[in-house]
């Protein structure tokens, strides 16, 4: 069993603690999502594996937050960015690899004629929504509320229960609908007449469309005057190599990528139709529009690292091993949850290429304490697994051995749903990232 609760992994994430509000620079790695003593603070990673302070090692699931696709420290990757970082960082002009980068991204995504490049995808989505404000005249942006993430900025964080900070006035210009549901959207609509700039949402999560739901927004959009934005963030070159727009066969306006884009490396783009790009370029008379301005915005070693990265994506076929790693990995651990009775309170859940699982307490109601559990004795266990979305890295004996240890966790797992499960925890369960209180 791995020990996280050292000396010098105290005092490390102490340390932290002290200099960093909440021991992490993005919630979702913060110590309240691990159990108690069980948030090791990682050194190195190679692959799929990572190896924390204290040099223990894991096998690591949802690497990045599903930004490292690849693999840690992909060795032609890094290759490319150093040789770039070799000719200079940034300039004072334009580098040359901006227009590669930008090429190489528009031959993919086909759907789209132009793109702008920045840091992270909330600046992206956000010029999205700032750009459709512009085109429409209009304040009203409608979200999707199942979907759990766009932005940072107050338009979405407003709507969430950390709104702490942000003026109701800025909330108020920000309505919800429902996944799956067009009839709350057709209500927005009729709610509020020629208000709407567009509708931001993931074209799919955890769950798929049902048929016809992205086509009726399509339709819902051009009926009513508003822009269609997609947030391809997570789905970019995991669901489909051109896109989650490209595999359900519907065109968004303007769309949001980041994540796998750059294997790690930072860097997400804003893309879409050329009148519409245009609004924030040169070649028009009319109000300009401020996009997206970034220092680092077109840093050349991110840029290389994404040109690396499409070009694996093309020629090595890795969105097709995502979704065999994940079949893998699912069949595994379905036989898992089967084997110890609860497959009916503890699933996975999603498409192959970007599995979470659910986890469900004795009424068959989402467990935060039961999480905590399976985390629990996981991370003991040497797997790292927030979720289960695989890279392509991970191997067929990278993934026996994590169903191995999900065998040993679902045991303990279903010995608490008989005799309770703080008899099984060593600490607090973990939390929801999006809380009013600590």
């Amino acid at each position: 069993m791995i020990n996280t609760t050292t000396d010098r992994t105290r005092a490390v994430l102490e340390r932290f603690q002290q200099v960093v509000p909440g021991g992490a620079h993005t919630y979702a790695k913060g110590d309240d999502q691990y159990p108690e003593g069980l948030a090791p603070l990682i050194e190195r990673g190679s692959g799929c594996h990572v190896w924390d302070v204290d040099g223990n090692e894991y096998i690591e699931y949802n690497c990045g937050i599903r930004s490292v696709t690849l693999g840690h420290a992909h060795p032609s990757i890094l290759a490319a960015a150093e040789a770039a970082m070799a000719r200079g960082t940034n300039f004072v002009r334009p580098a040359a690899i901006e227009i590669e980068a930008a090429e190489a991204f528009l031959d993919l995504i086909d759907s789209t004629d132009m793109v702008k490049f920045a840091k992270n995808g909330s600046d992206a989505t956000t010029a999205a929504v700032r750009l459709a404000r512009a085109a429409t005249g209009r304040d009203l942006v409608a979200i999707c509320i199942d979907q759990p993430f766009f932005s940072v900025d107050d338009w979405f964080i407003g709507h969430t229960a950390m709104s702490a900070g942000i003026p109701k006035a800025l909330s108020d210009l920000t309505v919800e609908f429902h996944y799956n549901d067009l009839e709350s959207v057709r209500r927005l609509f009729e709610e509020h007449p020629g208000q709407i700039a567009c509708l931001v949402l993931e074209a799919a999560a955890a769950v798929e469309p049902e048929p016809g739901f992205l086509e009726g927004l399509r339709a819902l959009c051009d009926r009513n005057g508003a822009l269609l934005v997609f947030d391809e963030m997570i789905t970019g070159f995991r669901w489909h190599l051109r896109g989650a727009q490209h595999l359900y066969g519907v065109t968004p306006d303007l769309s949001t990528f980041g994540k796998a884009l750059g294997n790690g490396f930072s860097v997400a783009a804003l893309a879409g139709r050329r009148e519409l790009m245009e609004l924030g370029g040169l070649r028009h008379d009319g109000e300009r529009v401020f996009i997206l301005s970034l220092t680092h915005g077109a840093e050349t070693h991110s840029l290389a690292a994404a040109i690396e990265a499409m070009r694996i994506y093309r020629e090595e076929g890795i969105v097709e091993r995502l979704y065999d790693r994940g079949e893998r990995l699912a069949a595994g651990v379905g036989e898992q949850a089967s084997r110890h009775g609860i497959s009916d309170r503890f699933f996975l859940m999603g498409r192959l290429c970007n599995l979470i699982y659910a986890t469900l307490d004795p009424n068959g109601e989402r467990s935060q304490p039961f999480r905590t559990l399976f985390l629990q004795e996981t991370v003991r266990r040497g797997i790292l697994a927030p979720s289960f979305v695989v890279t392509a890295a991970h191997t067929d004996e990278d993934i026996d051995r994590t169903v191995e240890i999900v065998g040993d966790a679902l045991q303990v797992y279903a010995r608490a749903l008989e005799d309770g499960v703080e008899r099984h925890l060593d600490g607090r369960p973990v939390k929801p990232v999006f809380r009013p209180y600590n």
